[in-house]
């Protein structure tokens, strides 16, 4: 049976600032998308949040970029957003970047990672999602997943893991595609991913099966200006011929350093947290969520948290620690991101402008 998973998420207004959601918004979303799912054809469908961002899962038999899935999340958006300005949420409708739907939601605004596939007897699948940081957080936790096997043991014991498998990269900037194989290009890999400010994971394949699909959307790309993070999620399969559970989760305990947080313009560790977990009033350090499922003939037959455990609060230590040393730092670089990747860049510049007129 084959089945598409897709998930769609955008900032569409949050409590006190760039928190997370009201109670009212995520219900505006799940009425939305109750009423229409027979419309366009889903099979069942998911509505969480991490951070300020809120995703809709959904499967169906329409395929990727179906326009009556698209929609169906766009319009759940749209309407969310009226329901943030009636509240006075902050950034009400902010990544709604264009005026009217035009076949998809890529380019618009709302980030979208999607697969097709042969469905599994026993399919298992993750949710990966982000708040207050960008596309390239994912670079070096999958790296680190799909190359690596100090990090991933089973790309040695299951050698079907790094066979035959293919990743693309985004060149966010100039909107191309690249695609490297692995074990072979793992260098040429590692070459490209160093830099995520432009770089970025698009998907993961092997010969016959898609395993990973990522957004890769910058907002200050398609908007011209700084409209909030990208906040980027990620589906993986898992088990058998593609990473155990375990081995995907686990590459998250780093608490690697990202650029986001606040204002969009420091360099901040990334966070795992339990799912519908707030952003932080703590400099707004990155946070990641994990939602695992299992599907059988595209429901979802149970969902669990991947973060929830006791340990995992250790590594969410770990990342308090960093965030607090990389703080120390104050405003000077690396604590704070490089001109050409700061979010406020136009107030940088307003700055250096009146400095660069006292040297002579």
């Amino acid at each position: 049976m084959r089945i598409t998973v897709t998930a769609i998420k955008a900032d569409v207004g949050s409590i006190g600032g760039h928190t997370r959601p009201s109670d009212e918004l995520l219900s505006s979303v799940e009425r939305f998308v109750k009423k229409n799912k027979a419309k366009a054809g889903l099979i069942d469908t998911y509505i969480g949040y991490t951070g300020d961002d809120i995703h809709i899962l959904m499967s169906h038999k329409n395929g990727v970029n179906s326009s009556k899935v698209h929609k169906l999340a766009w319009d759940a958006f749209k309407a969310a957003a009226d329901v943030a300005k009636g509240q006075g949420l902050y950034g009400a409708g902010q990544d709604l970047l264009k005026d009217s739907f035009s076949g998809n939601v890529k380019g618009m605004g709302p980030g979208v990672a999607e697969m097709e596939f042969e469905e599994r007897p026993n399919e298992a699948f993750a949710l990966i999602t982000m708040d207050k940081t960008e596309p390239g957080a994912f670079n070096y936790p999958l790296y680190r997943l799909f190359c690596e096997p100090s990090a991933n043991t089973g790309l040695i014991v299951n050698p079907k893991l790094a066979s035959e498998v293919k990743l693309t990269v985004m060149d966010v900037m100039d909107n191309k595609k690249a695609e490297f194989s692995i074990p072979q290009d793992n260098f040429l890999i590692a070459t490209v991913l160093m830099y995520p400010g432009r770089y970025v994971i698009d998907s993961v394949r092997n010969a016959t099966d898609p395993i990973l699909s990522a957004t890769t959307d910058r907002l200050h790309n398609i908007g011209g200006t700084y409209v909030g993070k990208d906040d980027p999620a990620a589906l993986i399969r898992l088990q058998k011929d593609f990473p155990a559970t375990e081995e995907a989760c686990s590459v998250f305990k780093t608490v690697h350093y990202v650029a986001g947080d606040t204002r969009g313009s420091h360099h901040m560790p990334l966070m795992p947290v339990k799912i519908k977990t707030a952003a932080t009033a703590n400099y707004c350090i990155p946070i990641v969520s994990a939602l695992l499922f299992s599907m059988h003939e595209g429901k979802f037959t149970a969902h669990t948290d991947a973060f929830e455990t006791p340990d995992w609060d250790y590594f969410r230590t770990k990342a308090v620690k960093k965030a607090e040393m990389m703080r120390e730092q104050g405003f000077v670089h690396p604590a704070t991101l490089i001109p050409e990747e700061l979010e406020y860049s136009k107030g940088y510049r307003a700055m250096m402008g009146e400095a660069r007129k006292r040297f002579k």
